[in-house]
């Protein structure tokens, strides 16, 4: 009898050492019954494992906060919880979603810098996003290039036009880091592969010319025959006489339709008064007008006039280049 006792007793020492684990084990893999699919959830920048299973039962997602805390520490993932914005769909359980946090498995969002932009375009387009936080909001252009390390004073044509990801609340001054990294690293390495006699002293001279190239062309495959223009002209000393440089050189007086006398209005950008390249790019150039700027088509044209349709039609005479101007611009036959 005593021994039955005996038996009674350990086992009943048994279950209370075992139940709560137990309890824990069957708490960690049972689906959770969401309120809605999908739940968005948001945790803020230092908040801590306590806090955050507080706020995931007052949102419903946890039907009691306290097993999440005990699976938590016995998981040792306190203090491993990461701030972002995330979402949650079924099927989900307290272990699932314990991971989700502490991998940081939040929802990305995304901010499009299209190719050709101005750089002023790129700060309305990340100054009106509500995604980020807007760090750089009350900055000059010379302090927010400061803000990410950047040597240059200028910034048109210093970041790379790109689809970028980011959690939300994300700092604007990390995405403008990004880009200016992004560009300069692939200037960096489309530099050295650049073909022989370049009229260029230095990268930031190819990054200007492929902003010029980002402007011209309407159809992507012109690209290098644009850049074989540009960069015949220079090497013959020619004015380049392109009306992007223009229109960026008179900034908010262009009202969208350049005029005649507009081309004989000298700025640094006038690339009809002013021979060379403009002092800065005049765009965001992207990838493949960057490698046309380094490599261009070889040939010897030096003129080109729209057709239509975005394409252009190339002349190595100013002869044949008048004949295409009256037949394409002119109506001429």
């Amino acid at each position: 009898m005593r021994k039955s006792n005996s038996g009674r007793g350990l086992i009943l020492w048994v279950l209370l050492l075992l139940g709560p684990a137990v309890w824990l084990a069957y708490f960690a893999y049972r689906p959770l019954d969401l309120p809605a699919e999908p739940v968005e959830f948001s945790v803020s920048p230092g908040q801590s494992t306590r806090m955050v299973a507080r706020q995931l039962e007052a949102s419903a997602v946890l039907p009691r906060q306290y097993e999440f805390l005990a699976l938590a520490i016995l998981l040792n993932k306190t203090g491993h919880i990461k701030a972002g914005q995330y979402s949650f769909k079924a099927p989900l359980t307290p272990l699932t979603l314990l991971e989700k946090l502490t991998r940081g498995d939040t929802v990305l969002r995304k901010l499009t810098v299209v190719e050709g932009w101005s750089f002023r375009q790129m700060r309305e387009a990340v100054d009106k996003n509500p995604d980020l936080r807007h760090e750089s909001a009350d900055m000059s252009d010379a302090a927010l290039l400061a803000a990410i390390g950047a040597p240059e004073r200028l910034p048109e044509g210093l970041f790379f036009p790109d689809t970028y990801y980011f959690d939300a609340g994300s700092s604007d001054i990390k995405l403008y880091r990004r880009a200016y990294h992004a560009m300069r690293d692939r200037l960096s390495d489309a530099w050295p592969n650049r073909a022989e006699g370049l009229p260029y002293r230095t990268p930031y001279e190819a990054l200007i010319m492929a902003s010029i190239i980002e402007k011209e062309t309407g159809a992507p495959e012109e690209r290098p025959q644009i850049a074989s223009v540009f960069v015949n002209r220079l090497r013959l000393g020619m004015r380049l006489q392109t009306d992007p440089t223009v229109i960026y050189g008179m900034g908010e007086r262009f009202d969208g339709n350049l005029r005649k006398n507009d081309l004989s209005l000298d700025t640094p950008y006038n690339t009809y008064t002013r021979a060379g390249l403009p002092p800065t790019p005049i765009a965001l150039p992207g990838d493949a007008a960057l490698r046309a700027a380094l490599n261009p088509e070889p040939g010897r044209a030096l003129y080109f006039v729209a057709m239509g349709e975005g394409r252009h039609y190339f002349s190595s005479s100013l002869d044949e280049h008048n004949r295409a101007v009256n037949r394409y611009q002119k109506g001429g036959r």
